[in-house]
């Protein structure tokens, strides 16, 4: 499926199934685009946006004044926040130059895209999750949770298919991270923004290098 089109599917999902709940997380680099930030990452709960963070301000920030309840419990949610957005600002950066060697590129605009998250159904307690990578608007790598295994879209996705694969780190930490840590924070959110949120009618990281 096209990543922008799923991209669609997954925000919508909320308002045809109202027991599934979504946490969402776009990260865009990009080269040469005017009067854009380089590097963008922003988070939705049931398709409403709740964090920001961007390589001008360098700071993860609150897009709801209900997303602040989580340091109530969490104290460090937001500084955390901000250290991994940097980290994978700098890793975003260096795999987009990698993929413009790859596809023989120098100049132009050229976009890096990660669309990554989980779905938890407050009924049946069932949780899944994707991690899609497109590069200048096609498909590019994306992770098979049923296998953890990732599959290339592009030719020049095979090196980093052979390399994610043979990672035992990485793929112990995406298994921790869709099974358990993101629906985890998902639940949290739901539960501090649930008045808003029916009222609108609906971690540790590890480092991908391409």
């Amino acid at each position: 499926m096209n990543l922008f089109l799923f991209f669609l599917l997954v925000v919508q999902m909320h308002s045809v199934t109202p027991v599934i709940h979504t946490l969402q997380y776009f990260r865009t680099v990009s080269s040469q685009v005017p009067n854009f930030p380089e590097y963008v990452s922003v988070g939705y709960v049931d398709g409403v946006q709740i964090s920001h963070y961007d390589s001008n301000s360098r700071k993860a920030e609150a897009k709801q004044d209900w997303m602040n309840k989580i340091t109530a419990e969490d104290p460090k949610y937001w500084q955390r926040e901000t250290e991994i957005s940097v980290g994978n600002e700098l890793t975003g950066k260096h795999n987009l130059e990698v993929l413009k060697k790859r596809f023989n590129q120098t100049g132009g605009v050229h976009i890096l895209q990660l669309m990554t998250g989980c779905e938890w159904n407050d009924e049946t307690d069932e949780v899944k999750g994707w991690n899609q990578r497109g590069y200048d608007g096609e498909d590019f790598i994306s992770l098979d949770m049923k296998t953890w295994t990732f599959t290339a879209a592009k030719q020049q996705a095979f090196p980093t298919k052979l390399k994610w694969d043979q990672n035992k780190h990485l793929l112990d930490h995406q298994k921790f991270y869709y099974t358990e840590y993101c629906p985890s924070y998902l639940k949290k959110h739901v539960n501090n923004g649930k008045e808003v949120l029916m009222r609108t009618g609906r971690n540790t990281t590890c480092t991908f290098t391409f």
